[in-house]
This record gives structure tokens, sequence and C-alpha cells, in this order.
């Protein structure tokens, strides 16, 4: 693991500060990142599978269609108190049914998936709506049952697709960042990593993207996403490797609260996406994690999917 100072650019133009997610090709985007990760990699069978679970999440999203944003007055009361819009506490009931056509049809995909995933997906196929709601529960709570760890990753895929859809439904004039940094403005869920950007006016600008909503928004380079520092906060990379996959992600660390969240960087590689190549490079975490740093934002994708 390499450190280095951070180069901050700042940007010739305004910039949007939240971008809102483009559902017509978001899934499919992270499927093709996934199979293109997966090539030559250690972790190949499981990337491919999450880029198969991608894929399904693209084919799932028109049952998401009937999805409907909080009435005026409720946005307008979220934007009064500084409160995102989008409450996963409330939850769709299309989410279920997402779940269930993701479920199906990873089932029957070749070649058959390992059999704890395997498993996962029939006892999810066998679970009625009021345990499904407290598998959400579980995990949106932070507080996931090692029992229900393989089941969580689906559980996170559909709810992913519900409420991806709903932020893409947001006017971004009605959605407004908050005070802290590594909360998402559209739904509250912590970020997964940040990306730098390329285009005209989001060049080298960083904008940490949901966990959830997929949501961004745009936060300045050089700071702690969680503790707002901008004294002691470094840039880690994997050393001995000239795969620009691997170059194009790195951890941002914070020695003020021993904190770290993974950067992508589309001048490294157009392709990145943030929570594929997070997956893509669990060795930083490791190293990150030995050298003393705790994760800020979680991958939802991550919870029980690579065990067994």
């Amino acid at each position: 693991m390499q450190a280095q100072p951070i180069n901050f650019q700042a940007p010739s133009e305004e910039a949007a500060s939240i971008l809102l997610p483009v559902t017509s090709t978001l899934f499919a985007d992270r499927a093709a990142r996934f199979a293109s990760l997966a090539e030559g990699s250690s972790l190949g069978d499981w990337l491919a599978f999450l880029g198969q679970l991608s894929r399904a999440q693209q084919n799932a999203l028109p049952l998401a269609s009937t999805v409907v944003l909080p009435t005026p007055e409720q946005l307008a009361l979220a934007r009064e108190h500084a409160m995102p819009p989008l409450d996963p506490g409330i939850r769709p009931a299309e989410w279920r049914a997402v779940l269930r056509q993701l479920v199906g049809e990873l089932a029957t995909i070749t070649p058959l998936p390992p059999s704890n995933v395997a498993q996962a997906l029939a006892a999810l196929q066998a679970t009625d709506d009021e345990r499904l709601e407290a598998l959400a529960e579980q995990l949106l709570s932070g507080e996931p049952s090692v029992a229900d760890a393989a089941q969580l990753p689906f559980v996170a895929a559909a709810l992913q697709v519900v409420y991806t859809r709903l932020a893409s439904l947001l006017d971004t004039a009605s959605v407004q960042k908050l005070d802290y940094h590594n909360v998402c403005p559209c739904c509250g869920s912590p970020a997964v990593a940040s990306v730098v950007r390329l285009g005209s006016a989001i060049n080298n600008l960083r904008y940490l993207h949901c966990s959830l909503c997929n949501s961004e928004w745009n936060v300045p380079r050089a700071v702690c996403t969680s503790c707002d520092s901008d004294k002691e906060v470094a840039l880690q990379e994997l050393g001995g490797s000239n795969d620009p996959k691997v170059q194009a992600v790195r951890g941002e660390t914070c020695d003020s609260c021993k904190s770290y969240l993974k950067i992508v960087y589309q001048e490294k590689d157009p392709l990145v996406d943030p929570v594929a190549d997070d997956l893509a490079t669990l060795a930083l975490d490791v190293l990150l994690d030995e050298a003393g740093y705790q994760r800020a934002g979680p991958n939802l994708l991550l919870i029980g999917a690579h065990q067994g």
C-alpha cells in the first residue's frame, strides 16, 4: 500500500451539486463493469455473479415503474427541516415484487450459483412479506444477523432498484445537500464510495455515491467525508500493479477519525463504477483494516455474498 498527497485542482465552471441516477442504463452499465472486472480476477466467479445480479436489477426496473414520490407537502416539509425526501423506513410495496423477480431470474442462471447462494435464493422464494420486511429492517439498520447474511445482498438489490427509481423522479431543485457529508441528500443512506468525474462542468469534481438509491452529491476533495477534517487526509493505493482497473481505485483515509472510503477515478478508467470497482478491490480494504482504519460506508451487495 502506498500513500501520496492529494493533488486538488478546482473546477473552472459551476457544477451540479446533486446528480440523480439514470435508470435506463445504470444497472446495465454496472453489469458490464462487473463482467469486465471478473476477467482474470481471483474473485472472478463472484464478480461475474454480481454482474448477473446487476443485469437482473435492470430487468426488474419495470416493476418499480408504479412507485410514487411523497406528496408535494411532504417534500416541502422535508426541505424545510433539511431532511432527505425519501425515507427507506417507509418502503413501497413494489420492492418485494422486485425481489421475487430477481430471485426467480437468478435461480435459473447458468452456471448454477454456489450452493450457499442457491440456498439463500430458495429461502427467499419461500419467505412471506412480513419476514421480507424484517430482513429489510435488518439491512437498513446496519445490524444484520449472521444467520441471514447470505440473503441480505438480494434484499439490498431489490431495495436499490426501487429507491433508484424513486430518486430518478426527484427534482434536484427540491433536494438540498445535508450537513453531514456522508449522508445521501435523497434518501439519507451512507455513501458506498466516491467518484472523481470527467465532464465539462464536473471535471475533476468528487461526488459521493449513495449505497442505496445511486444518487450522487458533490463534496470537496481533500476533506474527510466522516469528520470534515482537511488536515489529516491521504490517499492510499495498492502498489505493484500496472492494471488500470486497480490504479483507478484508491482509499481516502483520515487520521483524525481513522476512517476511510474508496475513491474511483474516471480519468484513470472512464468505465469505473463506485459499487463494482469497490468490490473488485477488497485487497485494499484488507490493507486499510490492518492499518487501523474503519470503513465509513457499506457496500450493500457485500454482506454475506462472498462467504462459503
